[in-house]
């Protein structure tokens, strides 16, 4: 029993003397600097861009990006003056083209209007034409004294249609029965219309003051 009594002891006094050296026996914690060192943090003079030293210069990596970020701005600058140049022309090809198919819908509309007005002066002289050739009929089938009597007081341009289509046997049947000087200057302005010479316009004959 005090044998047992004395092995308890010894193992209590052994337990108590380890407790008491446990905290003094653990190493000491690492200064604040060295354990940022090996937590392998970045380093803030590097974060900031400044050359060691304290200095204060800054590195040739900033120098480069300045320069190639003001490259780039006036790059973009030239790019949006050239879209906005472009676009300019763009709007005025646009005006050009709307111009020039209005004016081709206009030259359009003018030669319609030309090819009608064609058509109704080719039917207006058609009307004409039948209108003298009937005209003509009448004066053939007349005797040509009564036919000279007629013509001898006619407006002198509507004599020259007449005569101008009538048969030339007839006509010149009516012309010797007319009066000489009216005659005479029928045939004459006859004969420049015929040849398309411009005269000046003929006094009026007429055959009451004969």
């Amino acid at each position: 029993m005090a044998m047992l009594l004395s092995a308890k002891v010894v193992t209590f006094a052994s337990e108590a003397k380890a407790a008491l050296d446990g905290p003094a026996a653990s190493s000491p914690a690492a200064p604040p600097k060295v354990a940022a060192a090996k937590s392998g943090g970045a380093n803030p003079v590097a974060a900031v861009g400044i050359a060691p030293g304290g200095s204060g210069k800054t590195t040739p990596a900033v120098e480069v990006d300045a320069t190639e970020r003001a490259l780039l701005q006036e790059l973009r600058q030239r790019s949006e003056q050239l879209d906005a140049r472009e676009r300019k022309i763009n709007d005025r090809k646009t005006v050009i083209e709307a111009a020039e198919a209005k004016l081709e819908t206009r030259i359009d509309r003018l030669a319609s209007l030309q090819s009608s007005l064609e058509e109704l002066d080719g039917a207006r002289k058609q009307r004409q034409s039948a209108n003298w050739s009937g005209l003509v009929k009448v004066y053939e089938a007349m005797k040509p004294r009564d036919a000279a009597a007629i013509f001898d007081v006619l407006d002198i341009h509507v004599l020259l249609e007449v005569l101008d289509r009538m048969n030339e046997r007839k006509a010149a049947a009516v012309l010797a029965a007319m009066q000489p000087e009216r005659a005479r200057m029928a045939t004459q302005m006859l004969a420049q219309m015929r040849t398309r010479q411009d005269v000046p316009e003929p006094q009026q004959v007429s055959s009451n003051n004969k």
